[in-house]
């Protein structure tokens, strides 16, 4: 589950979910909204994926920076993740096809991910993750 958060330049996106890895690729799902109709985006191409960071909050920023380089490396917008969160290190695959903006919808550029408004816990079972893009 995610949801979209106000703010007054850029935009906020909080994810949450049973596990980090879960949370985290619903934050990129996020993201995605932000980019593009996620239901218009299919995953026929899988790229690898493999960040470290100095905590979860960190590693969470580094995933999206990476996801918005292989857009910006490979043309690709990202929809499925097959990721494992050990430590503060992220490994797995994504998968996602070649941006079009006519099948897409394309909307919002994302520029990056940033520590504006930044964390990672633990409530009632459940783990989140919140930051502000630079849009």
């Amino acid at each position: 589950m995610y949801r979209l958060l106000e703010h007054e330049a850029d935009v906020g996106i909080l994810a949450s979910a049973r596990t980090w890895e879960e949370a985290f690729a619903e934050g990129a799902t996020a993201m995605l909204s932000i980019m593009a109709e996620p239901r218009t985006v299919a995953a026929k191409e899988k790229v690898g994926i493999q960040v470290d960071a100095g905590d979860k909050a960190a590693l969470f920023v580094e995933f999206l920076n990476e996801i918005l380089f292989i857009r910006d490396a490979k043309g690709l917008l990202l929809k499925k993740f097959d990721i494992t969160i050990k430590g503060n290190s992220l490994a797995g695959k994504a998968w996602g096809e070649k941006l079009d903006q006519k099948k897409h919808g394309t909307k919002i550029e994302v520029k990056a991910a940033t520590y504006a408004g930044l964390k990672a816990w633990e409530e009632k079972g459940m783990k989140n993750v919140q930051c502000i893009l630079d849009v």
